[in-house]
């Protein structure tokens, strides 16, 4: 079985992403998205630190150290961007003028609660963010994560065991083994990586799981 890298599930999260929407990236794994957004579309990222038409990584040489993402990563400017105080780029998230919010995340639960904010862990510490301004005033949340921990416990639980950042918010879950839809029925299984059957991938799960009828291989260009 072949898992996806985080640049392939980077990669198959930015396709599903519709022209025009005005989306923010999470710090970490979210915000490689930004090198793999469609070139045919439109899509205006947001960063909570204050910048709207945030580009993809710079290439090598053409780094500016004036210029982050709100994980403190080096980003680009599109022609049209702007600069702005965090105080209105956080009126932006309050005020429902996201469309989107990909988020990483420790645990999902069947419902689609969302814990990303701490694992309380004194070794490391707990980063609030604007996850939970994310979490309540965009349109729609969108998680990537990893399936597993390194120890192999599963992340898509029937309940959070971390404490919550927001209740029933997320919509789809992308991990590097399947696509996932939150619905009032549960967890429907959209796309399993090849080599990779559905009762294998529920004894890799926690969540009880349910697979789509039209269900398809999860597939990425090598990246």
């Amino acid at each position: 079985m072949k898992q996806l890298s985080r640049r392939q599930m980077a990669w198959r999260a930015a396709q599903d992403i519709a022209d025009g929407a005005y989306v923010n990236l999470g710090i970490g794994l979210p915000t490689l998205v930004s090198d793999y957004l469609p070139k045919d579309r439109e899509i205006v990222l947001h960063s909570e630190n204050g910048i709207l038409g945030m580009g993809p990584a710079p290439k090598p040489g053409e780094e500016d150290p004036d210029l982050i993402n709100a994980g403190k990563g080096l980003t680009t400017l599109l022609p049209g961007g702007a600069f702005f105080h965090h105080n209105d780029a956080f009126l932006m998230i309050r005020g429902g003028h996201l469309d989107l919010a990909l988020l990483g995340a420790y645990e999902i639960s069947e419902t689609g609660d969302i814990a990303n904010w701490t694992v309380e862990d004194p070794a490391t510490p707990p980063g609030v963010g604007g996850a939970m301004d994310l979490a309540a005033g965009a349109k729609e949340i969108r998680v990537i994560l990893e399936h597993n921990t390194k120890e192999g416990a599963s992340r898509i639980r029937r309940r959070c065991h971390y404490p919550l950042t927001a209740s029933g918010v997320v919509k789809r879950i992308y991990t590097n083994l399947a696509v996932i839809d939150v619905t009032p029925d549960g967890l429907v299984v959209r796309e399993i990586v090849p080599e990779l059957d559905f009762s294998q991938l529920q004894d890799k799960t926690e969540a009880r799981l349910t697979l789509a009828n039209d269900w398809r291989k999860l597939e990425a260009p090598a990246i």
